[in-house]
């Protein structure tokens, strides 16, 4: 049984009476592109996460993150010197644990702590997350959303701590 990709080139390949070496060096570098994203997607997934969790802690920790105000509007009952600073100290602990094999099951652990807390903005200042409710998002709404992206890639990530420690052993 074929892939749907190798269906749809036969069908083509019948239709429009493409030569079959012409479909089977298509096969073939579609079969190689594949393979090399299967062998270097989830790396650069846990790179990549690990370098977002750096680059914005770290602009929390020096003050000059632009997500700082939202940040400090949505947790009001601790001082934003305080809670803005120790979050990106959090999210670069994140970071460095992602982008140190042995560290990820931690990294993931703290990145599944914090996460409820970025969804806060959107039921705490729907005016500001917000045009139309439920669907209008503002740019700040945007970069909230955003995180579903981040729970999904945490899960990919996360989901191979237990292969990549038989590898290593």
């Amino acid at each position: 049984m074929s892939d749907p990709f190798t269906a749809l080139v036969r069908r083509i390949e019948s239709a429009l009476g493409v030569p079959t070496e012409t479909v089977r060096r298509v096969e073939a570098v579609d079969r190689s592109i594949a393979n090399w994203m299967g062998r270097w997607g989830l790396p650069t997934l846990r790179i990549a996460l690990g370098i977002v969790f750096v680059w914005f802690g770290g602009l929390k920790m020096f003050g000059v993150s632009p997500a700082a105000e939202l940040v400090a509007a949505t947790v009001y009952v601790v001082p934003p010197e305080l809670f803005v600073p120790v979050l990106g100290v959090w999210e670069v602990l994140i970071g460095i644990c992602l982008l140190y094999r042995p560290l990820i099951r931690l990294g993931i652990l703290l990145l599944f702590l914090q996460m409820p807390g970025t969804f806060l903005p959107l039921v705490l200042l729907p005016e500001v997350t917000f045009t139309t409710i439920p669907y209008g998002l503002t740019v700040e709404g945007q970069y909230i959303v955003k995180n579903l992206v981040i729970i999904g890639a945490a899960l990919i990530v996360g989901s191979t701590v237990r292969e990549e420690q038989t590898q290593s052993e």
